[in-house]
C-alpha cells in the first residue's frame, strides 16, 4: 500500500470555497492597519484584558483544543513497562535522551521563544504546541510564555503525544477536533493538515500502535499512522500563521500559489491563513517533512533499494535498509505490510527485541528503536549544563539515570551525522552527496550550518591556505573583549557554506510600521562588536523589493537565501508548491517543471599553484556564535520568566565548548604541485572510484 498522499481531489474544499471571493478579487485588508496601534498588545488581548493570557487569533491553529482531551498522561507511567530492562531496544530510554525528550528542557528553544513573545506577544503558543504537547493540551500554555507549566510537562514529545495521535484526515479514527478547529481542508475525502503540531487526538483511554498483536496491560488500537511520514510531518513543518495571515507576501515564496487569508489582525479564526490553507503553504519557517515529501524515498519501497543510484546505496538510506531485512520480509514489515523508505524507516529503524519488559512481550524483528535520532550532538550538554547552574527552564534537578540516557543520545546523534552525506574529488572538483532523505541540512535553519573545509599544503608539508577555515575572532560581549569561534570568513569566494538566510522584505517593515512597531527594533547585530546593523525603521527607508537578513523567526517573512542540497529525486513542481525550491532556484541542475533537482553538489576547488595535498573535511555545526549572540542581545530581559534565557544561553554555549563542530564526511586531494593530479576519497584509508561516494562505515 502507498500512505495517504496530499493530492487535491477535483472538488474544491470548503475551506476554500469560504473565501474565494476574496482570493480572486484581489482584496486587500491593510486599509483597516493605518491607524491601528501596537498589534502585539491589540491582537492578543483581543481590545480586553491582561494581553499576555490570550492567544492571538493570528496564532491559533486548528487541531484539538486545549482541555478538549484530559487523559494525556506523563511519560513516567509508561516506563513500568516500556524502560528500565534493555537499554539497546527498549522505548524509554532511548526516547527520553532524544531531542524529543528533551524538547521542552532545550534551552536554546526558550532563549527563541522569549524574542518571539517580545516580537509578537501570544506567539509562543505556536511554539509551545510542539515543544510541550502535553502542557499545551491539558490547558498549561498560557501565559505564552510557558510560566505556567509543570515539571511534568518538561518531558517534551511525551508517549501519549504519538501514541494517541490519529490521522487528521479521519481516515482510521475520529479524533477530538470541532469546528472551525478541523485540521483537515474538508475536502471530500478530506486531506489532513499536517505540521505546526496540528494533532488530532483520540479522545479514548486506548493508545495507538503498529501491532494488531500486542500484548499490553491497557488497551490499544491498530493505527497504521504512526508508520506514515505524514505522522512525523505534523511537527516537522513548521509554519509561521503571523506572517501567514498578515504579511504582503504570506510568507511564501514568489513561486508559491495563493494563499486565502484575511490579512486583518484579530479577525475571526475562520479566515485566518492557518484554517483555510495546507500548512506548507505559507509562512516559511522549517520544512524537514515536505522536504522528504517531494523527495523520490517516501514512494520508494525498502525492497526496491537496489533500484537507487549506486552512490546511494551507501550511508544513512544503506543503514535503514540493513535494518529492515532484521524482519526477514526483504524490507517490509515482520506484518506483511509495506514498508517504504519514510521518515521512521531511517529515524526510527528497525531492531530486534521486546518493546515491553513483560514475559509474555513477543519479540519483534521489527520493533522501532525510539531513539529518534537527529543530528542535534551539541543540547545535551548545554542542557546538562543549566541544570547544574539551576536555570533550566523547567524540569530541572536531572538524575544519573537522565544524565545518561542525554549522553547516549548524543552519541547517536553523532553516528547519525557520520552517515548523512559522502565525499568523491575528481580532478579539482569536489562532490558533496546528500544520503539523507531530506535536505542537507534539515530542520529549523538559525545557526545550523554544513561547510567545507580545505586545508592545503605543499611538498614539504607547509600549510598554505585554508579555505573555510574554523577558529578564534575577538569579538565584545556587554563592551569586554571575549575570544569566541566561528567561521572566519562567512562571505569568501573560497567558503561553500550550507546554510538557509531568512529576512523581513521592505514592504512588510512598512507594514509593521504601520502597526505601530518601534523603528528602532534592530533586525541584527555586527557579530564582532554586538552594535545594530540594521532596524526595521531603516528597512522601511529602502527601496521596494529590498530585504534584510534576520534572525526574528516570528517576523521573518522571506527566504533570502537556501543553498542546501536537495534530497534524492526531489521534484521541482512538488517543492514549489510546498514552498521548498531553493533560492536561487536555479542551482542544483535547474530543473524545468517536470524535472527533479539533483542530489549532489559539485565545487571547484581551486588548489594553490604550489599545493601537492588538501585535506578536505565536510563540517556541522549545530549552532553558531552569530544566532547565540542573537538571542542574547535581542532579548530585553523584561519578561520575568524568560528574560534571563538569552543571557543563560550565551553562557552556556561558552561553557560547553561553543557548539564544536564535528567532521561529517572527509576526502583527500593530490597533485603534483601544478599538474598530473591523482585524486581520490579517502574512507579511513580505503581508495574508492573517483565521484562513487562510496560509504564505508568505519
Amino acid at each position: 500500500m502507498r500512505f495517504m498522499t496530499e493530492e487535491r481531489s477535483d472538488a474544491m474544499p470548503k475551506k476554500q470555497m469560504i473565501l474565494q471571493a476574496m482570493t480572486v478579487l484581489g482584496v486587500v485588508f491593510w486599509c483597516f492597519l493605518g491607524t491601528a496601534t501596537n498589534p502585539g498588545v491589540e491582537i492578543a488581548s483581543g481590545g480586553q484584558g491582561d494581553p499576555i493570557n490570550s492567544v492571538p487569533t493570528e496564532v491559533e491553529m486548528p487541531g484539538t483544543q486545549p482541555l478538549e482531551i484530559t487523559n494525556l498522561e506523563d511519560s513516567s507511567r509508561c516506563f513500568n513497562c516500556h524502560g528500565n530492562y534493555d537499554h539497546g531496544v527498549e522505548p524509554g530510554h532511548n526516547w527520553a535522551g532524544s531531542m524529543m525528550g528533551q524538547a521542552t528542557r532545550d534551552p536554546i528553544f526558550w532563549a527563541t521563544v522569549a524574542v518571539a513573545e517580545q516580537d509578537f506577544p501570544g506567539a509562543g503558543d505556536i511554539c509551545l504546541r510542539c515543544h510541550t504537547e502535553l502542557g499545551w493540551t491539558m490547558g498549561r500554555s498560557e501565559p505564552t510564555n510557558g510560566s505556567a507549566l509543570l515539571d511534568a510537562d518538561a518531558d517534551g514529545v511525551t508517549c501519549d503525544v504519538c501514541h494517541k495521535a490519529t490521522n487528521p484526515n479521519d481516515e482510521e479514527f475520529l479524533g477530538e477536533q470541532f469546528t472551525p478547529y478541523l485540521a483537515n481542508d474538508e475536502g471530500n475525502p478530506p486531506i489532513g493538515y499536517y505540521g505546526n503540531g496540528m494533532l488530532s487526538f483520540w479522545g479514548g483511554n486506548a493508545k495507538m500502535g503498529p501491532y494488531a498483536d500486542a500484548v499490553a496491560r491497557h488497551s490499544f488500537e491498530q493505527a497504521s499512522f504512526l508508520r506514515a511520514p505524514e505522522f512525523c510531518g505534523t511537527c516537522h513543518d513548521v509554519s509561521n500563521p503571523v506572517t501567514g495571515d498578515l504579511a504582503h507576501n504570506a510568507g511564501a515564496q514568489a513561486t508559491a500559489d495563493p494563499v486565502v487569508r484575511s490579512g486583518i489582525p484579530g479577525a475571526p479564526v475562520e479566515t485566518k491563513a492557518a484554517f483555510n490553507n495546507f500548512p506548507y503553504m505559507y509562512g516559511v519557517v522549517e520544512r524537514t517533512f515536505s522536504e522528504h515529501m517531494a523527495s523520490g524515498l517516501p514512494g520508494l519501497l525498502v525492497s526496491d533499494y537496489n533500484t537507487l543510484p549506486t552512490e546511494l546505496q551507501a550511508g544513512s538510506i544503506q543503514y535503514a535498509y540493513d535494518q529492515a531485512q532484521l524482519a526477514g520480509r526483504g524490507g517490509d514489515y515482520e506484518d506483511g505490510m509495506e514498508r517504504f523508505f519514510t521518515c521512521q524507516t531511517c529515524h526510527m529503524a528497525a531492531t530486534v527485541g521486546k518493546g515491553a519488559n513483560k514475559k509474555d512481550a513477543p519479540l519483534r524483528r521489527d520493533l522501532a528503536q525510539h531513539d529518534l535520532t537527529g543530528g542535534n550532538y551539541w543540547a545535551g550538554e548545554t542542557i546538562k549544563y543549566l541544570d547544574a547552574q539551576n536555570k533550566l527552564v523547567v524540569g530541572g534537578g536531572l538524575s544519573a539515570e537522565q544524565i545518561e540516557e542525554i549522553d547516549d543520545a548524543a552519541i547517536r546523534a553523532g553516528a547519525m551525522l557520520d552517515t548523512a552525506a559522502a565525499l568523491a574529488v575528481e580532478d579539482d572538483e569536489l562532490r558533496v552527496v546528500n544520503l539523507t532523505g531530506h535536505k542537507l541540512i534539515s530542520g529549523y535553519p538559525e545557526g545550523r550550518r554544513m561547510w567545507v573545509n580545505v586545508k592545503w599544503f605543499d611538498g614539504s608539508g607547509r600549510m598554505l591556505r585554508e579555505d573555510g577555515a574554523y577558529g578564534l575572532m575577538e569579538v565584545l560581549i556587554d563592551g569586554v573583549p571575549r575570544q569566541v569561534e566561528s567561521i572566519l570568513d562567512l562571505q569568501g569566494g573560497q567558503t561553500k557554506i550550507y546554510e538557509a538566510h531568512f529576512a523581513l522584505t521592505q514592504e512588510w517593515a512598512q507594514q509593521l510600521l504601520g502597526l505601530g512597531y518601534a523603528g528602532d527594533l534592530v533586525l541584527s547585530y555586527d557579530r564582532v562588536t554586538g552594535k545594530s546593523d540594521c532596524t526595521l525603521g531603516e528597512l522601511g527607508e529602502q527601496d521596494p523589493g529590498t530585504y534584510h537578513e534576520s534572525f526574528h523567526f516570528v517576523l521573518n517573512n522571506y527566504v533570502a537565501a537556501d543553498n542546501r542540497i536537495p534530497p534524492y529525486g526531489m521534484e521541482y513542481e512538488e517543492a514549489r508548491k510546498r514552498n521548498i525550491l531553493p533560492v536561487p532556484t536555479d542551482q542544483y541542475g535547474n530543473p524545468g517543471v517536470e524535472e527533479t533537482y539533483e542530489y549532489w553538489d559539485e565545487i571547484d576547488l581551486n588548489p594553490p599553484d604550489s599545493a601537492v595535498r588538501g585535506e578536505i573535511t565536510l563540517f556541522y555545526q549545530p549552532t553558531s556564535w552569530e544566532y547565540i549572540q542573537f538571542l542574547y542581545l535581542a532579548n530585553n530581559e523584561e519578561d520575568p520568566f524568560l528574560g534571563l534565557t538569552g543571557r543563560d544561553m550565551l553562557d552556556a554555549w561558552l561553557e560547553t565548548g561553543m557548539a564544536k563542530p564535528r567532521a561529517v564526511a572527509t576526502a583527500e586531494w593530490e597533485g603534483s604541485g601544478g599538474g598530473g593530479k591523482i585524486i581520490y576519497r579517502r574512507d579511513g584509508g580505503t581508495e574508492v572510484d573517483p565521484l562513487s561516494a562510496q560509504w564505508i562505515k568505519p
